[in-house]
């Protein structure tokens, strides 16, 4: 990997953090935007920020050609009872921040006429519907198709356009497990390695597509298998109530054996 200026918004803490130290580790200039102790300060769902932002990004480290989209905001509600505002907010910074950053990106690497490699951070939510989480997974749907529509537009400019879509993984945006007894053991079960990602898992991901010289378009869900089947999980409803039927067939026999 010959070393580049590489740009990761949301680079202060959780995934975006692990992937710009790998990238630093790997040679290259980091510049990280985030709303506080980054690089530069940016807040990405304004769009005179984000000018900025890149404006002096190419002045202080030259054309980033490496981008990873790493800002976002998590978000509960039910769609009757989510108001404008917060709907907007979610939008705001996951989708059309996403979108000015990207945007910025492209068009300086177009005006330098060089290539490079931009990765949006999506979710698994932008594919699985989840009840109480509508602007996320919406906002998370957009950036799927974001990258769809960027890679077919920039393609010529030698631009690969991808998004990584995380699982369950424990960063801070992760509410805290301990609170919910269970969740943590049945979402394991449901996924397919059964465990929950960390960060180091999502970043590797991230920083493998990054550097991928053929694909572009594509959304790679980084999840463990999470999304893989229902979640309803039959099998796994079945695999219990046979358990529980082996288990009463014990306890008929150690009955029936002390009445004997």
């Amino acid at each position: 990997m010959s070393a580049t200026t590489a740009l990761v918004t949301g680079g202060v803490s959780g995934i975006g953090r692990e992937v710009a130290t790998r990238l630093r580790d790997a040679g290259h200039d980091v510049v990280v935007w985030d709303l506080s102790d980054a690089d530069i300060i940016c807040d990405v769902s304004d769009s005179d920020a984000v000018a900025a932002a890149m404006a002096q990004t190419v002045r202080e480290h030259g054309v980033p050609t490496r981008v990873v989209t790493s800002a976002g905001v998590g978000s509960s509600g039910l769609l009757l009872k989510q108001t404008p505002a917060e709907w907007e907010r979610i939008l705001g910074v996951n989708l059309t921040g996403t979108w000015l950053t990207i945007r910025a990106a492209a068009q300086a690497m177009i005006d330098a006429e060089v290539g490079g490699s931009i990765v949006a951070v999506s979710s698994i939510s932008g594919t699985v519907a989840g009840r109480d989480m509508g602007a996320y997974c919406v906002s998370k749907a957009g950036v799927d198709m974001l990258v769809k529509v960027a890679a077919v537009e920039w393609g010529t400019h030698d631009i690969r356009v991808n998004a990584v879509g995380p699982g369950v993984t424990r960063t801070p945006m992760l509410p805290n497990p301990e609170a919910w007894p269970g969740w943590v053991d049945g979402l394991s079960r449901r996924t397919a390695l059964g465990r929950l990602g960390e960060v180091s898992d999502v970043a590797a991901a991230i920083v493998g597509v990054l550097e991928l010289p053929w694909v572009t378009g594509q959304v790679v869900h980084a999840d463990g298998g999470l999304a893989l089947h229902s979640p309803i999980d039959a099998y796994g409803q079945v695999e219990r109530l046979m358990r529980l039927k082996r288990l009463r067939e014990l306890r008929d026999q150690r009955e029936n054996a002390k009445k004997a």
